[in-house]
């Protein structure tokens, strides 16, 4: 049995465990890294964005808008629709998430 690679796991999972207890704890992200409650607006917002842009081609369409064609208009719907969708299995998550956290016995 090849312990060798066992060893160089633990000793990286080691290393990363010192190197996060190390970090502060706290609300704002490390130098580099991702505020994840910003990340997670401005992903809310693009989805926001998204749908309304959609709307308004729709009712461009439907308004006699030349410009504006049936295929661009089902196809950016769609896209609104997956976003959507897509952020509410965050929200879901984030949820079932929070759940879990809240049942665990302290």
């Amino acid at each position: 049995m090849d312990t060798r690679a066992i060893e160089q796991m633990l000793s990286q999972l080691r290393s990363t465990a010192d190197a996060a207890a190390s970090k502060p704890a706290g609300g704002t992200a490390a130098p580099g890294g991702v505020d994840f409650a910003q990340a997670l607006q401005s992903a809310m917002q693009e989805v926001s964005q998204a749908q309304q842009s959609a709307q308004q081609m729709a009712q461009d369409f439907s308004s006699g808008n030349s410009e504006v064609n049936l295929q661009d208009v089902m196809v950016n719907l769609q896209k609104a629709n997956l976003s959507f969708q897509q952020m509410v299995q965050v929200r879901n998550k984030l949820v079932t998430a929070y759940q879990d956290i809240m049942n665990m016995p302290v």
